[in-house]
């Protein structure tokens, strides 16, 4: 292993100290890509969903706009298709968005069938607006947080499922491979206890990296734990260079920043600078609807030129009760701090909010790694190109999460039972991580992320920034943790350095990426996807893919 190539493994392990479980299909994530994948699987198989916490701590579960779907007579498949094309600045592949797009009315139909409520309006789906979207066709639920409500509804219909079960709180600690193929994975519990699953055929769900930043709308889970096992094992990554910013997250010092839907300003909500200036009106023709790319750079560089620290949203001109009614869980955040939505200004800046890049997958799912499927903010299916339009992100997950599912299932259904687990160690010996201050390092890289690799980038940065990170993971990954915190560092720092080379390679400006030093869209050079390098290992001999009940 040289200085800044990180080990096969996080861990060191060896079968006969280990208990070991065996799936026909291991589902490693319990957002709604991985629960959306398992429901997916037909009853003969026996499946088994990991959850980082609870499948109710997801990204999914946070989410608070809504899903988009063409479903009303004046909307299109075309309609809906040519916002994601236009959003994602270039790189989108048209195949990808217009099979999503044409799938999103039927999956909407199954959430209603697996039991989840949308908000209607005389018994019909309500549908709003979003930025970058032509017209209404966002469903959504309990007002401002379909998520929550999305993922109850999934949750109770999985756990009713007799072959599906569900493991609370394991952390995804390495995927397994043999001769080329992914045939399960290493998990942990909260105590660290180690075990070893065996699946014909194995599902990443895991979600993005958005805790990579400082300022962040995501779970505290989201610590790229799936990038960074599948690059170890040698899958293909792309794009990570592509990291979308909220343009609303809640800015009051000193508290957590929530997020403030994208609905919000599809309801009619203003942007002001301190001075009270609407200064989107000058940056697009779209203002406030425009897409996030826009909108996050227009407020940062409002916030440098005022020097003050934020901006606001203004809901003054909408109606309070529609205000209330529409946005009850945002206005029980602002009320926190004394804040009425209705009628005072809500103090607001950008934050980390979707990871674009991702593992490469096929329209069914696969990942170069043959035993290997993936589905959701962990991927890069094309869908999403270099920016993501607002609320395709759920869609995305039920889409491929089926499709891994069904394609996951045919495979295991091929495969027989009868494989047995040979002698197998992962022998190399590396220092104590005892002696490291992790959460001083976490945090150091946080804010370097945040100062370097933010909204705006330029290559002199970049290179010190990747130099920083260097310098971290030559003394990181030279140890073994014991534990979830260690082992998170380890995979937000190879995550770090993936997302800075591709900035540092893409020298153009295209959706989430602004490069100061480049600041023109370089269609000849650029139209095309940043592969990551792919990491090649010699790891030790592991037993075959059909390992099964």
């Amino acid at each position: 292993m040289t200085r800044h190539e990180s080990p096969r493994h996080l861990v060191r392990f060896h079968p006969k100290h280990l208990r070991h479980v065996f799936a026909d299909v291991l589902v490693l994530g319990s957002g709604i890509a991985g629960l959306r994948a398992a429901l997916a699987t037909p009853p003969n198989l026996r499946v088994l969903v990991i959850a980082k916490e609870l499948p109710e701590t997801s990204n999914s579960s946070w989410a608070q706009g809504g899903i988009a779907g063409a479903l009303s007579p004046e909307d299109s498949i075309a309609n809906h298709v040519r916002d994601t094309l236009v959003a994602g600045d270039g790189l989108c592949d048209e195949e990808v968005v217009r099979e999503v797009a044409d799938a999103s009315p039927g999956q909407i139909d199954d959430l209603v069938r697996f039991g989840v409520e949308f908000d209607r309006v005389d018994g019909q789906l309500a549908l709003t607006m979003e930025g970058g979207h032509s017209h209404a066709r966002i469903v959504h639920a309990l007002g401002d947080a379909t998520g929550a409500e999305v993922m109850r509804g999934m949750i109770a219909h999985a756990r009713r499922q007799s072959h599906l079960e569900i493991w609370d709180r394991r952390i995804l600690v390495d995927l397994i491979t043999h001769d080329g193929c992914c045939v399960g994975a290493l998990v942990a519990d909260q105590q660290g206890e180690r075990q070893l699953i065996w699946a014909k055929q194995t599902i990443l769900a895991s979600g993005g990296c958005g805790r990579i930043y400082r300022e962040s709308t995501n779970s505290p889970i989201a610590t790229g734990d799936g990038m960074a096992a599948a690059f170890r094992a040698g899958a293909r990554l792309r794009d990570m260079e592509f990291i979308q910013f909220h343009p609303t997250v809640l800015y009051v010092a000193g508290s957590s920043r929530s997020l403030i839907s994208e609905a919000v300003r599809g309801e009619g909500a203003y942007l002001r600078d301190k001075d009270g200036d609407r200064f989107m009106i000058a940056e697009d023709p779209r203002a406030e609807r425009a897409t996030r790319d826009i909108v996050a750079r227009a407020i940062f560089r409002a916030m440098n030129r005022t020097q003050h620290p934020n901006v606001y949203l203004d809901l003054r001109h909408l109606d309070p009760d529609h205000v209330h009614r529409r946005f009850p869980g945002i206005a029980r955040a602002c009320r926190e701090f004394d804040l009425d939505i209705a009628r005072d200004l809500i103090p607001v800046r950008p934050g980390a909010h979707y990871t674009i890049g991702g593992v490469v997958v096929d329209r069914n799912g696969r990942t170069n790694l043959p035993g290997l499927w993936a589905a959701g903010e962990v991927t890069s299916s094309g869908l999403h190109g270099a920016n993501r339009l607002a609320s395709n992100s759920l869609i995305e997950g039920l889409v491929y999460g089926t499709r891994c599912g069904e394609g996951a299932s045919k495979e295991a259904n091929r495969l027989p039972d009868n494989y047995l687990v040979p002698p197998i160690s992962e022998k190399e010996a590396r220092d104590s991580g005892q002696n490291l201050d992790v959460e001083d390092i976490l945090n150091s890289l946080r804010s370097l992320m945040g100062r370097s690799v933010g909204i705006e980038r330029e290559g002199e940065q970049l290179e010190q920034a990747l130099a920083q990170v260097d310098f971290w993971c030559g003394y990181v990954w030279r140890r073994e943790f014991a534990g979830r915190d260690g082992w998170e560092l380890s995979n937000l720092l190879a995550v770090a350095r993936l997302m800075i080379q591709g900035a540092l390679t893409r020298a153009e400006s295209r959706g989430t990426h602004y490069r100061r030093d480049y600041p023109k869209r370089d269609d000849q050079r650029w139209r095309r996807h940043v592969d990551c390098p792919i990491r090649r290992t010699s790891g030790p001999a592991l037993p075959p893919s059909d390992a099964g009940t």
